[in-house]
């Protein structure tokens, strides 16, 4: 459609939300299948620039932090702490997995974001430590501590884990769609971070206490705060998200980015006072436990609003014969994909695999189209057409004899 004077015109949401992707162009027509065959498009490209330099950046710094937990806290303590540290990473990594079933990110990218927050933002800690030490000398007083723990802490290890989500947001915008991405790419640095900061807490513990010290400190930091840094970072991934999701680029980030970072390091402040200042576990029931809550209802009604993308925008291609309704039902619901999976086990071989490939390309779908329709993705209609090309042939291989 087009105005009078021959301009294209806005496209209104399809659904009222605060949280809904804004309109910025007309999407292309989808063309009905005339033919077998969905028109020819693309290949989906991978951020693999990303990958090798920032890969290279990681191997080097990860060197140099093997050297130093070996050298300052030694190889026994070290690897008692790194085990201690597997257990509550499974159950964050299990948590985000479920976070992230709607449209999984590419797995190159979960394996940079733990890198990133593992690796780079615990070496920029330890070297911001450092130089402190080196200008200023070893402050044992109890305002030093205070200081160090509430405001030099957030404040250093936010900004150097909120980098990692704004090099994944200017590096791979393609994949960074909106809020939940954001929560995502941001717990998962969270993870790695706290990953890698447990190692040294374990061991040290465990050096200074034995076992029943680090039992005791893996009580605190394994049970009752794994999801700590998660929050924390997942802050900063969600006003992130929300950018993305208006169409603005790296330079309209910024502001985004800045007031999610203050929101990520007041949440720690929080955190790391309440250990100080207060009574921990009452805090930890006041305050942490009622966050944690919010965080989780807010991560469930983001999720609604994907599945509510998603059948929209595969709605779209069911008008023009490409999908059915009951489809477009069993794609864009959890029910109808637990569905799915059950009736691709009933069938000859082992069809759940190509089941759960149809599954995820035609949410793919649903996300580049929902790009090339906020304008914000140049090469999101081609992608489109590749997508479309993949998911028809997952379809036929699943009712292939």
């Amino acid at each position: 459609m087009t105005t009078p004077d021959g301009r294209p015109t806005l496209i209104p949401p399809a659904f009222d939300s605060a949280l809904a992707q804004p309109v910025h162009a007309a999407p292309a027509p989808i063309a009905p299948p005339a033919t077998s065959q969905p028109p020819v498009g693309t290949p989906v490209r991978r951020a693999w620039g990303l990958y090798v330099w920032a890969g290279a950046l990681l191997v080097v710094l990860l060197v140099v932090l093997v050297g130093y937990f070996l050298e300052a806290i030694g190889p026994v303590a070290s690897l008692l702490g790194a085990i201690l540290a597997l257990l509550p990473l499974a159950g964050v990594l299990w948590a985000l997995r479920i976070v992230d079933r709607w449209e999984p990110e590419p797995k190159g990218l979960v394996i940079l974001a733990l890198g990133w927050g593992a690796i780079a933002a615990v070496a920029l800690a330890l070297g911001v430590d450092l130089l402190l030490l080196l200008t200023f000398g070893r402050g044992d007083s109890q305002l030093a501590l205070l200081l160090q723990s509430v405001v030099q802490a957030p404040i250093v290890e936010e900004i150097g884990k909120g980098l990692g989500v704004l090099l994944i947001f200017a590096a791979a915008r393609r994949f960074f769609d909106g809020p939940v991405d954001g929560i995502v790419y941001g717990g998962l640095i969270g993870a790695g971070f706290a990953f890698t900061e447990n190692i040294q807490y374990f061991a040290s513990a465990f050096i200074e206490g034995g076992f029943a010290q680090a039992s005791a400190t893996f009580f605190v930091r394994g049970i009752l705060s794994p999801f700590a840094h998660v929050m924390f970072t997942a802050v900063t991934g969600f006003a992130l998200g929300l950018a993305a999701r208006r169409g603005v680029r790296l330079g309209g980030a910024l502001g985004p980015w800045l007031l999610g970072l203050m929101g990520a390091i007041a949440l720690h402040a929080l955190w790391n006072g309440s250990a100080l200042l207060g009574d921990f576990f009452a805090l930890y029931a006041a305050l942490q436990v009622p966050l944690f809550v919010i965080f989780v209802v807010a991560i469930v009604l983001l999720r609604r609003e994907e599945a509510r993308l998603t059948r929209a925008r595969l709605g779209e291609y069911a008008a023009v014969g490409w999908f059915t309704p009951e489809e477009v039902d069993m794609l864009a619901t959890a029910a109808g994909r637990r569905a799915a999976l059950a009736w691709a086990r009933t069938l000859t071989g082992n069809r759940v695999p190509i089941m759960r490939t149809f599954i995820a390309d035609a949410t793919a779908l649903a996300a580049a189209r929902q790009r090339a329709i906020s304008g914000r993705d140049p090469r999101a209609s081609a992608e489109e057409s590749a997508l479309l090309q993949r998911t028809v042939a997952a379809r036929a291989a699943l009712f292939a004899l």
